[in-house]
């Protein structure tokens, strides 16, 4: 087997089993398609451009194809927010009020499935590392049960969808009470979006701006953005769902004339495979990519740690024992314990990353100095109260990401 081995200590010909493994889950009609990215030790082992973009038109898919990114916008974000607290523009114990007096004098229900009335003062602020982790209070309808759920859905609107303004939209997320007291659990939220308002807020101009100037355009991420000029739009996946009787069906959305008000830090990016893998290269770099220095390595570090208790851990997250092998840093999670991580998919100890909604993944390894880089478009429910049909089970194609992960570590050995 020594004569297949890549210079790079991959086995070839299991790495290039890959791509025909994946392609079953198209074969089979769960999903339209993926492009898969391994990069390891400086270079781009394997790049794998499986099925169609758009059905319909019989586009298929490319390496430059542009994915709806979903909540892999979270590390982004967050390390805009953590530039300015090395500049000194914010502290990680700041309460978010001193920017955002939305969200002054919060109530917190007694019950997080409980009654609306049934309410108690919060204890303390929510501060800037309480959006970073998640232990904000804040929630979201699909990660919430009862009628917090479903007062986010008439309050405001489809998390795939923003109708207000961000100022209106933080009136109305303040005026809600938190499911937990600050501080108390990890509950996914719209913490991260309240984060890139803060940021916005901060440096007085657009979240979409200050990516670009920040992160977007000195690492050379062109592609990468909350909204899709038309020029671009042909190369954008399709958005799918697949359905019980079987065949994929079309939910997509265009995105607007103009660019929107409304750019969610959690969640609102586009990008392809080649942009985000700059992204995770400066991460993996610890600040630094291609002479490129954004931030200091020790700023990395305390994304990529676990801030997370034990008794915080010991919590499901959407159904899951989640916590079993990971932790949570700053809008990251990490391996804490490679063994038990089996489960659910592979990496070496202290990988870290953050999946979206649609099924896009993303893991930088330190050990193997390697960058794992998975996009697909499938929809999901995310309406009020969806982490019940999550709970026990995964969308079927959404297997190919735990394959995807155990090829390539097999191929590794």
């Amino acid at each position: 087997m020594d004569g297949a081995q890549a210079p790079t200590g991959f086995n070839r010909e299991m790495l290039a089993g890959l791509a025909p493994a994946l392609k079953g889950l198209v074969d089979q009609g769960l999903l339209s398609g993926m492009v898969t990215l391994v990069w390891r030790k400086g270079e781009v082992v394997q790049v794998d451009t499986v099925g169609q973009r758009d059905i319909e038109a019989g586009l298929p898919m490319e390496r430059d194809t542009m994915f709806r990114i979903a909540s892999m916008t979270k590390p982004i974000t967050t390390l805009a927010a953590l530039m300015l607290v090395e500049e000194g523009k914010l502290k990680l114990s700041d309460p978010i009020t001193k920017w955002l007096p939305h969200f002054k004098d919060m109530s917190v229900l007694t019950d997080a499935t409980g009654s609306l009335d049934s309410t108690v003062p919060a204890r303390r602020e929510i501060t800037v590392e309480d959006l970073m982790t998640h232990r904000a209070g804040l929630a979201y309808g699909f990660t919430s049960m009862g009628p917090i759920a479903h007062a986010h859905e008439e309050k405001l609107g489809s998390p795939l969808g923003h109708p207000h303004s961000p100022d209106e939209w933080m009136t109305r997320l303040g005026a809600l009470p938190l499911s937990y007291q600050p501080g108390e659990r990890f509950h996914y939220s719209h913490a991260t979006e309240v984060l890139g308002f803060l940021v916005a807020a901060i440096e007085g101009k657009p979240l979409g701006q200050v990516l670009k100037e920040r992160i977007f355009d000195p690492l050379g991420m062109k592609d990468t953005g909350f909204w899709t000029p038309h020029d671009k739009r042909g190369r954008l996946a399709k958005l799918y769902q697949a359905q019980p009787e079987g065949g994929l069906k079309d939910v997509s959305w265009s995105d607007p004339e103009t660019p929107s008000a409304f750019e969610a830090g959690g969640g609102g990016l586009i990008s392809t495979a080649d942009d985000y893998l700059k992204f995770a290269r400066l991460m993996l770099g610890r600040g630094e990519v291609d002479g490129v220095r954004l931030v200091k390595p020790e700023t990395i570090d305390l994304m990529t740690s676990n801030r997370l208790t034990e008794e915080q851990r010991s919590h499901a997250f959407l159904g899951m024992p989640y916590w079993l092998s990971q932790g949570f840093g700053l809008g990251t999670s990490m391996i804490m314990d490679a063994e038990k991580h089996q489960w659910m998919g592979a990496g070496g100890e202290g990988s870290f990353g953050w999946p979206g909604a649609f099924g896009t993944w993303w893991q930088a390894d330190p050990v193997n100095d390697m960058i794992l880089i998975y996009l697909i478009q499938d929809s999901m429910p995310l309406g009020p109260e969806a982490v019940t049909a999550m709970q026990g089970q995964r969308p079927t194609g959404r297997i190919g990401c735990p394959m995807f992960q155990k090829i390539v570590y097999g191929a590794l050995g």
